[in-house]
């Protein structure tokens, strides 16, 4: 057993030797998903704002960002058996640059993502909408990956960032039952599982509400 770990573990780092072996390749690819993450949230909060002037309110409560460390994507293209090469990972990881819209209603969500898609220049890869059919363990949440143009000095390059749009409501679940299932070291029962996926439901059903009562107030 100790053998096939210290193979694993000479494997993984004679893998990341070779990823770091170009620098200024590797400064380039960070550059690249940097220059995305910017321009994708500039581009949300251009659309937060006219949506502001025109409806006085904001759809858009925050947006979070991350760029996904270098020792993440070297362990995500072994964990699926891809070359250990910076081509690798730009072609086939599609959240190495994420950003998460967290919207006030559930109706907002489906907004922003359709002025956004409404844009041209971005091309829509994959969408995956976890509200409609939550995941499992009852994670919701709007995923679309897509590719947007980096308009550089002498070409323009698609580089790929992963959307998540969600509620606070959503969002509130999402990062509590995160710190509890994958930050704890402790084997976690069914029992307690069922609990947090009861908890996703108790807070949906609070979402719709809160919805709801928003429409109302609106048709005063």
């Amino acid at each position: 057993m100790n053998e096939k770990i210290n193979a694993e573990n000479e494997e993984r780092e004679g893998a990341s030797e070779s990823f770091f072996s170009d620098i200024v390749e590797l400064r380039e690819m960070e550059y690249l998903y940097n220059a995305a993450i910017k321009q994708l949230t500039m581009r949300f909060e251009i659309l937060n704002d006219e949506f502001r002037i025109k409806y006085a309110r904001s759809p858009i409560h925050h947006i979070e960002s991350r760029l996904k460390s270098t020792q993440s994507i070297i362990n995500k293209l072994i964990r699926k058996n891809y070359d250990i090469t910076i081509e690798s990972a730009k072609k086939n990881l599609n959240d190495i640059a994420g950003v998460r819209v967290v919207c006030c209603y559930i109706d907002d969500v489906y907004s922003v993502a359709d002025m956004l898609l409404r844009q041209t220049d971005i091309r829509l890869v994959h969408k995956q909408d976890y509200i409609e059919t939550p995941n499992y363990n009852g994670y919701r949440s709007l995923h679309l990956d897509i590719e947007i143009p980096i308009y550089l000095s002498e070409h323009t390059e698609y580089v790929a960032v992963e959307i998540q749009l969600r509620t606070v409501a959503m969002d509130f679940w999402a990062s509590l039952e995160h710190d509890l299932r994958y930050k704890s070291d402790k084997d976690i029962p069914d029992s307690i599982c069922k609990e947090m996926l009861e908890s996703s439901d108790e807070i949906n059903a609070l979402d719709v509400k809160m919805q709801e009562i928003y429409k109302k107030i609106q048709a005063l």
